[in-house]
């Protein structure tokens, strides 16, 4: 009989035995069969029972193996925590800065004599959250056939070489990483690139400190004055940032009296020459602009726009360029070290913007992190700097951060 048969069969006997007139043969066969089909759908569930208690738990072990940390609300402030020493003791660091070619010299602090390693055994701990661990391959995946830029000054450099080294942890043959136009990694350079070729990816910088105009100054001036930033016009380089996939804009280390009017330096807006402008008051005015450039040229539904905050110095003399280095994070913090006008001015500015823009505000959680700068374990071992960080260090957690945004395991609020 044919499987077709069998069905048209079942479906007549089964008509047949909605029947009142069963006969006693029919009635055992019929419960006979019941008994088959209840006998098998038990067998079913238990089945799925089991595996189902055996393979949530090897499931969950899974994602706790890969330490995919989810936070626990969609609300979590990923800034309001503490710095804890990581329990795996293998975990940080997470790359040899020596094994990649991206780092500058000066910043590979290890290299350069440093002997102690605690600075690089903190993890940043939210309360009511976990930072994604990172996993080097789905970042991998995740960026393919992307373009991500950094846009800043040498902070935002800095954090653009950690990307790349974190990366390159996750590829095998590592010539397979390199500069677009061949040149080696140095400040003097407005702009350097790295692609991943196996994933078809770029990790680029553009070096604008001011992230406006800074030109020579116009004529009929008075003679203080030898350059100007136009507060009105974005940097000239603006339009190589278009049509990225990830845009991430720094400044801030620049806005400081003795790189600006110890320098000659003064602020424009329009021809009018702003002799008596204030800092605070021309970064604003900065960032206005840097916000109607974004909002009226970079397509949301292409790019996703951050601003990394201001990230806090710990010069115990910066006249004398005396560094304070510390053995451990600072347990106590204070002042402009937390709560930086430039952090805040960034904050207020976004807030107002139709494009969205993530803040990754990492002032604060920075601020007590005075064991992980250069000083002096750097290529210029005479000169302190309690400014840039050693790599491996606390930029590797600010693109952790970073890429907990990109994965939308922690949604900002």
């Amino acid at each position: 009989m044919t499987s077709l048969n069998r069905s048209v069969s079942f479906k007549h006997r089964a008509a047949q035995i909605s029947s009142p007139r069963l006969s006693r043969k029919n009635c055992i066969s019929w419960l006979f069969r019941a008994l088959i089909v209840i006998g098998s759908s038990v067998s079913f569930l238990l089945a799925t029972s089991c595996g189902y208690l055996y393979v949530l738990p090897n499931l969950t072990h899974a994602f706790q193996d890969h330490d995919y940390r989810f936070p626990t609300s969609k609300k979590c402030d990923i800034y309001d925590g503490n710095w804890v020493v990581e329990e795996n003791s293998s975990y940080y660091p997470l790359y040899n800065a020596s094994d990649c070619p991206f780092v500058e010299q000066g910043f590979n602090c290890l290299v350069n004599g440093r002997v102690d390693q605690d600075y690089l055994k903190w993890r940043w701990k939210p309360k009511d959250c976990n930072v994604p661990r990172f996993n080097v391959g789905l970042v991998l995946e995740m960026l393919r056939d992307k373009r991500v830029v950094f846009v800043g000054d040498s902070m935002s450099r800095t954090q653009w070489e950690s990307l790349i080294c974190l990366l390159m942890t996750g590829v095998e043959d590592k010539t397979s990483v390199y500069e677009v136009n061949g040149n080696g990694i140095t400040k003097q350079i407005r702009f350097l690139g790295v692609r991943f070729s196996e994933f078809n990816f770029t990790i680029e910088f553009y070096r604008s400190v001011f992230l406006v105009q800074h030109n020579w100054a116009p004529e009929n001036v008075p003679r203080i004055v030898r350059s100007t930033l136009r507060l009105d016009k974005l940097d000239d380089i603006s339009e190589e940032w278009i049509d990225s996939d990830v845009l991430i804009f720094n400044s801030g280390q620049w806005w400081v009296p003795g790189k600006i009017f110890g320098t000659g330096c003064y602020f424009q807006v329009g021809r009018s020459l702003q002799l008596g402008m204030s800092i605070t008051t021309a970064f604003r005015t900065a960032l206005q602009t840097w916000a109607s450039w974004v909002d009226s040229t970079i397509n949301p539904e292409k790019t996703r726009v951050f601003f990394r905050t201001f990230e806090p110095s710990h010069w115990r003399n910066l006249r004398l360029r005396q560094c304070n280095v510390t053995k451990l994070p600072l347990l106590e913090i204070k002042g402009m070290d937390i709560v930086s006008p430039y952090s805040d001015i960034v904050l207020d500015v976004v807030k107002n913007m139709m494009v969205p823009v993530t803040v990754v505000h990492i002032t604060p959680m920075s601020a007590s992190r005075s064991d992980a700068h250069v000083g002096t374990w750097s290529d210029r071992p005479s000169l302190s700097d309690c400014s840039h960080w050693c790599l491996p260090g606390l930029p590797d957690i600010w693109n952790e951060i970073l890429l907990s945004y990109l994965l939308d395991f922690n949604e900002p609020d």
